[in-house]
């Protein structure tokens, strides 16, 4: 699925327009990246949780030559799914091993 299916979905689900889930999904999104960039953690009860997290820096190698690199420490968005999400996924999942 990508972002025009996500505002399709959106907009058959809750009975709106594509363009106002188009306008609902991009203002969810910019909330989401403007709490991370303050460094915030937002969480979602049952969904999960968005947060930033510090990658330290560390030694890697060039694929194409393997000539060691060093890489630098930065930070990353990491999310971290809630328990309802885990167990829903674990179901679908069970289920369609047994088919």
């Amino acid at each position: 699925m990508n972002k025009t299916d996500l505002i399709k979905a959106v907009a058959e689900t809750a009975g709106m327009t594509k363009v106002d889930a188009e306008k609902a999904i991009n203002a969810t999104f910019d909330s989401i990246k403007g709490v991370l960039v303050k460094g915030e953690k937002l969480t979602l009860v049952g969904f999960g949780t968005f947060e930033v997290a510090d990658r330290k820096a560390r030694t890697g190698k060039n694929p194409r030559t393997g000539d060691t690199i060093k890489i630098p420490a930065t930070k990353v968005a990491r999310f971290k799914p809630g328990k309802t999400l885990k167990e829903e996924v674990a179901a679908t999942a069970k289920n369609k091993k047994k088919k």
